[in-house]
């Protein structure tokens, strides 16, 4: 693994003690090319985290705080008449970056939210009926509150089948709350602090690397099994789809690079399955009724199919 990665990876965990698969996942799918959604309760840190994660990469980053009075223009741009040349020119939005904060999503109206689809999807954006292509590398992290309900507007699955990764940072254990109590105004000056130790140039190398990391075709096998297990449980209305079997493999691979190899493993696929799942997946409404949670359902799709025995998973 790269010495900068490891540096930026401890960087932030001096932030989020006692989190380290949530910053782990997070950086493996910022090398797999994939957006982040963060939902959780309020208070937990997801917005320091794309913050310090923004911090410690040399990438342009911006903000976007999603309100119900905020305009799809307001977040791609829009055409401006300038009288001195007599012509429309472009006047670019915030979504030309590249790491886009998304800070509540769902204050944003429908329409607002769907400006990010085509970006999100082919990394360009259509203004004034004239396509205008993004830089790479271009990540959205996109925060939500899943317990507030007033004045917000439930993302549709299309637009949640494009973020790669959920995240939920939750409640941290007493002891690990104490220490985070205790340090709190020596990692406010961490958050001040803007390292960059990641730089672009280094992100696109490593995420070439990640495409190299070899993948068995028998893992390529189980992780279809695990995607078509989903599509047949009599709980679930709506299963993982094709996309969700291409974001597994990257996120696997991404995984395995941040673990020092270069070969994919059953136990990397098993730990960042729920991670690309739980939003994914549609519950049947009687499932619901009586109790079934979609974590439920990823642990005994986990449980389910069986795991191909390779005597070993490096050979290319």
């Amino acid at each position: 693994m790269n010495e900068n990665l490891n540096k930026a990876i401890s960087y932030v965990e001096q932030y989020f003690v006692g989190k380290n698969t949530v910053v782990d996942v997070a950086f493996a799918t910022l090398l797999a090319g994939g957006h982040i959604f963060l939902e959780d309760v309020p208070g937990v840190g997801k917005t320091t985290l794309a913050n310090l994660i923004s911090r410690s990469l040399g990438l342009q980053f911006k903000r976007i705080q999603f309100t119900p009075d905020l305009l799809p223009s307001d977040i791609s741009g829009v055409s401006v008449y300038d009288q001195k040349t007599q012509e429309f020119r472009l006047k670019r939005g915030p979504i030309f970056t590249n790491l886009l904060l998304a800070d509540e999503i769902n204050r944003g109206t429908p329409k607002t939210q769907s400006a990010l689809l085509e970006a999100m999807a082919e990394y360009q954006v259509t203004i004034d009926g004239t396509i205008v292509k993004l830089d790479r590398p271009f990540v959205v992290m996109a925060t939500m509150n899943p317990i507030e309900y007033e004045g917000t507007f439930p993302l549709p699955e299309a637009q949640l089948d494009r973020f790669m990764t959920r995240l939920t940072i939750g409640y941290p254990s007493k002891d690990k709350e104490e220490e985070i109590v205790t340090g709190f105004y020596a990692r406010v000056k961490v958050i001040s602090d803007d390292v960059r130790i990641i730089s672009r140039d280094d992100l696109t190398t490593m995420q070439k690397e990640v495409e190299g990391v070899f993948i068995a075709p028998e893992l390529i096998t189980y992780i279809v099994s695990l995607v078509d297990a989903t599509r047949h449980d009599d709980t679930v209305y709506l299963g993982l789809s094709p996309r969700g079997s291409i974001d597994l493999m990257r996120l696997s691979k991404a995984y395995a690079y941040l673990q020092n190899r270069d070969f994919v493993i059953p136990d990397d696929i098993k730990l960042v399955f729920p991670f690309i799942s739980g939003h994914r997946l549609i519950l049947q409404a009687e499932a619901r009724l009586r109790g079934v949670t979609t974590n439920e359902v990823v642990t005994n799709t986990l449980k389910n199919v069986p795991i191909p025995k390779l005597a070993d998973y490096s050979k290319q």
